[in-house]
């Protein structure tokens, strides 16, 4: 085997204001405290430089987005210039009058853009009414190449598909990595809640299981409240987490606490674990042509 590839990721699991500014500042002061405790690579949360607006369909709220490059490019650029970092945002692009799309961009350690994924699946549930904000993504599940590595990067909703992991697998991913705002309906009942929050690590597990690969999912945490007051508000549920190729926890945050946590990953096991389990060896792939119709009717 070839010598180890160790590298240092840092999530930063936060709470997020109707401050945008505020937020971006608090978010320099964490992504800084994972610098220094060594983060090569840092992942922030989804749609992390406000509020989750999608809880109401407001059109006043497309005021939000921004063009990339643009405002928030410039500001995480320069920061992960600095720092010579790796660093993946999370934001709300306006592409066009009309146009928007929910996007995550990662920046090298030059500040420059190495590449942008649009969130595929768009979802349309009580509280999250997304389909009215983002035009679904259309640059594919294109892994970015980054100088830490290849980075499989797709948001939120995209985590509990298996086929947008395989194919980010498929083209070479070396990492799997999920932005995320996901919590409960505050009215659920505690059971319901711990049924949610361990369906949503499980998925994410499978993916590291079925392809080989770490998985990183870093997700905002607190209660905000539902502008509409249709509902009680969302409790994001934390629990941000990095799993190794066979699904092991290598961290798992608090489900309500704010988080700045750094671990050492090493690349080189995906490769012993594929080895051990060759998934990708074994895949009957010309009897796999009916996965792309909505249902064997």
């Amino acid at each position: 085997m070839k010598e180890e590839r160790l590298l240092k990721i840092g999530i930063v699991q936060q709470r997020c204001t109707a401050n945008v500014e505020q937020n971006k500042l608090n978010l320099a002061h964490r992504i800084r405290q994972a610098a220094e405790q060594g983060a090569k690579l840092v992942v922030l949360q989804e749609l992390h430089n406000s509020l989750y607006f999608c809880q109401t369909e407001n059109t006043d709220l497309f005021d939000l987005a921004e063009p990339i490059p643009g405002p928030s490019t410039e500001f995480f650029g320069k920061l992960a210039a600095e720092l010579e970092i790796v660093l993946v945002t999370s934001l709300f692009e306006r592409r066009a009058p009309g146009l928007y799309h929910n996007t995550a961009v990662v920046l090298e350690t030059d500040g420059s853009i190495a590449g942008k994924y649009r969130k595929m699946h768009i979802p349309d549930d009580p509280a999250y009414y997304e389909k009215f904000y983002f035009t679904p993504g259309d640059l594919g599940f294109e892994p970015i190449d980054t100088s830490v590595g290849r980075l499989g990067v797709q948001v939120c909703w995209d985590q509990w598909y298996p086929e947008g992991a395989r194919l980010m697998a498929l083209a070479g991913a070396e990492l799997l990595i999920y932005p995320t705002a996901i919590g409960y309906e505050s009215g659920d009942t505690a059971e319901e809640q711990a049924r949610q929050r361990e369906a949503w690590t499980t998925v994410q597990r499978g993916h590291a299981v079925a392809n080989g690969l770490p998985v990183i999912a870093v997700n905002r945490t607190g209660h905000e409240e539902d502008p509409s007051g249709q509902t009680r508000g969302i409790e994001f549920w934390g629990s941000s987490f990095i799993a190794g190729p066979q699904g092991e926890f290598l961290f798992r945050a608090e489900e309500h606490e704010e988080q700045v946590a750094v671990v050492e990953v090493n690349l080189s096991r995906s490769e012993h674990v594929r080895r051990w389990w060759p998934f990708l060896r074994d895949r009957r792939i010309e009897h796999f042509h009916d996965l792309t119709r909505r249902f064997r009717d």
